[in-house]
């Protein structure tokens, strides 16, 4: 059974993730996880509406916003099978990266080459292809692959700071480096 739509604000959305833990940004129904999506009580797309509508630009907005807004509180990233969610740190510290991260080198070959260019600068999600694939389309879903593929291992995010409006891609370490132990 849908939990009854009640979030309507940017506030009540971070109360969600926090009494969650951990949510799924969008339905998934292949995963038993609470999500964002169904208990936003805001008008979908309406028949000629131009646009996304009222309830998929506040959830779009609210998963970039949280972790941006909240950056001690919250993480945006993505879960099982590459699914996008946010958590709190402490769900992230107790359960998610123990679970989850994995060195770069144990990262297919295409993987470790797009950490390489994140780990020199931050690079958005254009760049970054542009430079990987150098104008062969036909690697294209590979790129896509290997980008969900740092981020699931917890070796690259999405960088937290509020004057980013596009998807700039940081090494996990530098935005979260109390969760990285230090080599002896």
């Amino acid at each position: 059974m849908k939990p009854k739509p009640h979030i309507r604000t940017l506030k009540q959305a971070l109360a969600y993730v926090r009494k969650t833990g951990l949510c799924l940004v969008f339905a998934d129904k292949k995963l038993d996880l609470p999500n964002l999506w169904d208990v936003v009580d805001l008008p979908e797309k309406q028949p000629g509406e131009k646009g996304w509508g009222q309830k998929i630009g506040a959830v779009w907005t609210w998963k970039n916003q949280l972790p941006a807004d909240f950056p001690d509180e919250i993480f945006y990233g993505k879960g099982t099978g590459g699914k996008t969610v946010l958590m709190t740190l402490d769900y992230l510290r107790r359960e998610h990266y123990p679970k989850f991260h994995r060195p770069v080198a144990a990262c297919s070959p295409l993987a470790r080459k797009i950490y390489e260019l994140v780990r020199i600068e931050p690079m958005t999600t254009t760049a970054l292809r542009k430079a990987v694939l150098k104008g062969d389309k036909s690697r294209k879903a590979a790129f896509a692959k290997a980008l969900i593929e740092l981020q699931v291992t917890l070796n690259i995010v999405r960088c937290n700071a509020p004057e980013i409006t596009s998807d700039t891609w940081v090494r996990f370490a530098d935005q979260y480096p109390a969760f990285v132990t230090p080599p002896n």
